[in-house]
């Protein structure tokens, strides 16, 4: 992976490349003010050899200019390498930017399809699944200048059931999904612990953090606050834990005598005791970098009889329990989660459609495409076909649209 050094050392590249060109040129310019004044006495001079000398020196010159051309274009994309790599977590999306993107041509495909009688839902689905939340906006920016309406009203007044669901959720960031299932999941009577579960425990910082500010926006309230308004007891501090957004982040240095200690530190909490220490359990699993913790529940093993899911399952239980599955479950395999997730969702007849297009909508320009490579390895099927299975019509279609082809 590329580090802080890589970025630095590209840019230098590109510094040096720079000077390189520059300086080439400056020879060159003084070159040719050398040239014309000695021009007289060289045009004199001039032989069947000393034109085949300048030939030679043009050919290098060309390729010297095609060398700098090329090294410039490495070091550019060993830059866009490095942000890639200093993004927060690795990305497998399905979902790409449509190459020859037309936001206008786009907006009119749509506007025909919502006007078409019993509405063109194939095209609908055609366009927005191939098209990213930033091109989506375009588009959307496109046909409220051409229909002179809001083309999120005009798609949810066409649509119904689980295929509007789906396209809304589109037309929103992951980060406004993220908010607005959460604000469905605390509102009203009763609350969704496992959409909060899924959601706050699967999250990275940043993730997080932009969660907190775009729920503040939307709704003008505290996620904070609206998580402990609506959970109790060890439940409410394990979330509001994650809330925060303390967790370290990576380091390159491997501190093995705090992976003992917190290796240590769990197990003392919890199998070694009678009840369960849990505000040490949230501390470890709400505040430490998760490669860190991947460590700690190694060496976890060293201590305690059980590994740290099985030691879960003995020691809480509940909404708790869930959580901190989920915590573990995502700390060594995140993309496995939500493949186990979405099999879960669909092992009976029919499938709970609500999970199945949270994780599909939230993770399709996150990570879908490995969350289907970890779904075919753990279930000897492709998620694709478990789609086909267990869902039908315009849902089916618009889901594997964003699943993309099998593998």
């Amino acid at each position: 992976m590329m580090t802080q050094q890589s970025s630095v050392d590209s840019t230098l590249v590109l510094v040096q490349l720079g000077g390189v060109r520059s300086g080439w040129k400056g020879g060159r310019r003084n070159g040719k003010s050398s040239l014309r004044q000695s021009r007289s006495s060289v045009k004199s001079e001039s032989t069947p050899f000393t034109r085949a000398h300048r030939q030679d020196s043009s050919v290098l010159r060309q390729l010297l200019h095609i060398q700098v051309v090329k090294m410039a274009l490495v070091a550019e994309f060993l830059g866009q390498l490095t942000l890639t790599a200093g993004s927060d977590e690795p990305k497998y999306p399905t979902v790409l930017p449509a190459m020859d993107f037309d936001p206008e041509k786009d907006a009119a495909r749509i506007e025909t399809a919502i006007k078409t009688k019993g509405v063109d839902e194939q095209t609908i689905i055609d366009v927005l699944t191939k098209r990213t939340y930033s091109q989506r906006r375009e588009i959307a920016f496109s046909y409220e200048k051409r229909a002179k309406k809001d083309m999120i009203s005009a798609l949810k007044g066409a649509l119904s059931g689980p295929l509007e669901s789906v396209i809304l959720g589109l037309m929103k960031s992951t980060s406004q999904y993220d908010a607005s299932e959460i604000r469905v999941s605390i509102k009203g009577l009763g609350t969704d612990e496992e959409t909060l579960i899924e959601i706050l425990c699967s999250r990275s910082n940043s993730e997080l953090q932009e969660i907190k500010q775009v729920y503040k926006d939307l709704f003008k309230k505290d996620l904070d606050k609206d998580v402990a308004g609506d959970t109790s007891g060890n439940f409410a501090k394990l979330l509001l834990a994650l809330v925060e957004a303390k967790r370290d982040e990576p380091s390159s240095v491997v501190d093995y005598e705090k992976i003992d200690d917190d290796a240590r530190g769990l197990y003392d909490a919890g199998v070694k005791i009678r009840g369960t220490d849990v505000a040490t359990w949230i501390s470890i699993m709400t505040e430490r970098s998760v490669p860190h913790l991947q460590r700690v529940f190694q060496r976890y093993k060293s201590y305690s009889p059980y590994d740290m899911q099985e030691s879960i399952m003995k020691e809480v239980k509940g909404d708790l329990q869930k959580s901190f599955l989920a915590l573990v479950q995502c700390f060594e395999n995140k993309q496995l989660y939500f493949a186990n997730r979405l099999h879960d969702a669909m092992k009976s007849k029919g499938a709970r459609e609500k999970v199945v297009t949270r994780v599909v909508v939230s993770r399709c320009e996150v990570d879908l495409k490995k969350i289907c490579s970890e779904y075919k390895a753990q279930h000897g099927q492709s998620l694709q076909k478990t789609i086909m299975e267990h869902t039908k019509g315009d849902y089916q279609k618009v889901l594997l649209g964003l699943c993309g082809p099998e593998e």
